[in-house]
């Protein structure tokens, strides 16, 4: 949490208000403020003091999946690892992962049952 000085707009500190030979300002003593080092603002928190702030959470891209993953991709002959399925028909895709210098990974989904895997 930054607070700002109204009148000179740098960064509030907080510290603890020292004990001063004025009697009239001893009840103060030993209290939190928030004080401006650039000029005399001070602001003294004789109350517990909080701030609380809700955060919008932004929406994120999925880029590894999410429901139109596997939309407007090409189909091939491969064998499904599923040993019920026999199926030998699959959605893919190819993705670089790692290093431009390794090769790049495919990405199947069996278009009978709907295993995922990869190579």
């Amino acid at each position: 949490m930054l607070l700002f000085c109204p009148a000179c707009s740098n960064m509030l500190t907080v510290s603890t208000i020292p004990h001063s030979d004025d009697p009239s300002d001893d009840h103060l003593a030993g209290k939190n403020r928030f004080e401006c080092r650039s000029c005399p603002y001070q602001y003294v928190l004789d109350k517990r003091y909080y701030e609380r702030k809700t955060m919008k959470r932004k929406e994120v891209e999925d880029i590894m999946g999410g429901k139109g993953s596997w939309d407007n991709v090409d189909k091939t002959n491969v064998q499904c690892p599923n040993e019920r399925c026999n199926n030998n028909e699959a959605f893919f895709y190819l993705l670089q992962i790692r290093s431009a210098d390794e090769p790049m990974t495919a990405f199947y989904k069996c278009t009978k049952c709907g295993k995922q895997w990869r190579e």
